[in-house]
């Protein structure tokens, strides 16, 4: 349960922030966020999708997050470091996140090419680090040792 939670939350964490990063900075609206998430599998046609495919953005966000806390959850089983030192091994899985995801998943995935904006770039570093690894590694120090 506290590993679905961690998913959960930072999830949570994540998609706030993209949502209220693009809305101050361009007024992007939230169901644009959420079908440029979309678009990693449906491309362009994400965006003539309406809220449907703002969804079903949302549900693959909360998909890859709490996959993201499962994988964590399982290394953290073969690793105790992972649950005794959360912040810290949280944080370093948080920058592997962002590594991962900008330079693996996204330029796989339908999606084309992410933000070069620099506050942007910096922020999620950030933001990868602190609300969500951290996040999804104390879940699993809660949910205890298997």
């Amino acid at each position: 349960m506290f590993v679905l939670a961690g998913g959960l939350v930072a999830g949570t964490l994540d998609i706030v922030y993209a949502c209220v990063f693009w809305a101050l900075k361009l007024d992007v609206p939230a169901r644009q966020i959420l079908q440029s998430v979309a678009a990693g599998l449906l491309g362009e046609a994400s965006f003539e999708g309406g809220w449907a495919t703002a969804a079903l953005g949302l549900g693959l966000h909360y998909l890859i997050a709490v996959s993201m806390s499962v994988v964590y959850y399982l290394a953290a089983r073969r690793r105790p470091l992972l649950r005794q030192r959360p912040f810290l091994c949280g944080a370093g899985y948080g920058l592997l996140l962002y590594a991962v995801m900008n330079y693996v998943v996204v330029p796989l995935s339908a999606a084309g090419p992410g933000s070069k904006d620099p506050l942007w770039i910096t922020l999620s570093i950030a933001v990868h680090a602190l609300l969500i690894g951290i996040p999804i590694a104390l879940a699993v120090r809660r949910a205890g040792p298997e």
